[in-house]
């Protein structure tokens, strides 16, 4: 069983009484492990297969089209229509021959010679073509191969059957670009467009024919992910150089300091620009770029803590026992100075995300086909008859840093010692 101290259980208990911050952490907590497992709701391919007896799991293993008796070498498109033949048994190219008369004849009353006679006759016999019957065998043969006896084939679909990147090639309704979610009047007047629901597009297609909640189930969890991970990072790298400057002092925080305002002067945006101009954009590029500056505002408090804690009774009795500073830095000082550190996590998560949907909605984050929040917001602006885009991405955006905010506000007052005296 995890043993906690009593002043950690005194702070755990504040926090629980805050009502508000209490509920939206299970709540982003229920949201964000909903979306760790999105593979299997929102995808593309079947969860589970099984064809005569033999289960096959395209979520996780890659199968070729002849895996289930079709001809390509290539990984099948599973909703096509093709690929449902090809496992209920039906041929793919398998053309009826029709048996050999031996001959046949043609009359020419059609076309008349120069007098005028139109009861011209020939005949032609196909022994006189060597290779028709073994052409005709050879044919029927491989024509046969590709015909196998029916199938019941056993389909477990996940409840979204669309990734964030798959376009489909036809729908029920005639569009796939910008497929409302309910029902719309024709572009013409005339008539009436279905809902997308009809196609299993729940909340509709964006201008390229997505679907818009698989795109906002992947970038959800892109955000949080990319949010908490820089925090994470710009938190350990902001103690361990705000951590030397508080502990040392004199010289050694003198040049970090002016380093850290020389540092903090450049622009990350501008950064962003240049690099992008001469490097391919990606999720690890953008995210060490967006690292070179996260750890600044944690920095400058843990320097406080450590310049406050140095100076305490136990910080000297070790140090006259030869205990080595970086251990006293890590075992003594590191703990009683993380208060900020916890204050702050929520925020500088919330700080992550909002930089990353800002670099999305530029054009300046993770390149396309990846899913983002930003992405989904330059859309709905772009396309404002769009509602079904812009509504619910803006929804989830601000409900997420809602809640972070809720909960960072309930850590700060659980760590306040007016709060827990």
């Amino acid at each position: 069983m995890l043993k906690i101290n009593k002043e950690l259980e005194v702070k755990l208990s504040v926090f629980k009484k805050d009502k508000r911050a209490y509920f939206s952490f299970f709540i982003l907590t229920f949201l964000f492990l909903i979306t760790l497992p999105a593979e299997l709701i929102c995808n593309v391919r079947p969860l589970l297969i099984v064809l005569e007896g033999k289960p096959y799991f395209p979520i996780i293993y890659t199968y070729s089209e002849k895996d289930f008796g079709g001809l390509l070498p290539s990984e099948p498109d599973y909703k096509s229509t093709r690929f449902l033949n090809i496992l209920k048994g039906v041929p793919d190219n398998f053309t009826p021959m029709v048996g050999n008369s031996g001959s046949f004849d043609i009359q020419l009353d059609d076309f008349e010679d120069e007098d005028g006679e139109n009861d011209a006759t020939f005949s032609i016999t196909l022994d006189d073509f060597e290779e028709s019957d073994e052409y005709i065998d050879s044919t029927v043969e491989s024509s046969s191969k590709n015909y196998v006896s029916p199938r019941d084939p056993w389909i477990l679909w996940p409840p979204v059957r669309y990734d964030y990147v798959y376009i489909p090639t036809e729908s029920k309704t005639g569009n796939v670009v910008l497929a409302a979610p309910y029902r719309t009047r024709a572009l013409n007047g005339e008539g009436f467009i279905e809902s997308s629901w009809t196609d299993g597009h729940y909340l509709g297609t964006d201008d390229r024919g997505r679907d818009v909640l698989a795109r906002l189930l992947y970038g959800f969890r892109i955000s949080m992910i990319f949010g908490a991970s820089l925090a994470i990072t710009g938190t350990l790298i902001g103690c361990l150089i705000g951590g030397t400057q508080g502990f040392f002092g004199g010289g050694v925080d003198l040049v970090g300091q002016r380093l850290t305002e020389i540092w903090g002067s450049i622009p990350r945006l501008y950064i962003l620009i240049i690099l992008s101009s001469f490097l391919v954009p990606s999720a690890i590029l953008l995210f060490l770029i967006l690292n070179l500056t996260a750890w600044m505002g944690i920095a400058a408090y843990i320097r406080a803590e450590f310049l406050k804690i140095r100076n305490f009774e136990f910080v000297k009795a070790a140090k006259g026992l030869g205990v080595s500073n970086f251990t006293i830095m890590r075992r003594h000082i590191l703990p009683n100075a993380l208060t900020p550190v916890v204050t702050f996590f929520p925020f500088e998560v919330t700080a992550g995300i909002l930089a990353l949907v800002s670099l999305d909605y530029l054009n300046l984050g993770v390149p396309s086909p990846a899913p983002s929040i930003g992405e989904l917001l330059a859309q709905g602006k772009n396309n404002l008859q769009a509602l079904w885009i812009l509504l619910p991405t803006f929804v989830s955006l601000t409900l997420t840093i809602t809640l972070l905010t809720f909960i960072g506000e309930g850590i700060r007052n659980a760590f306040d010692p007016k709060k827990t005296l």
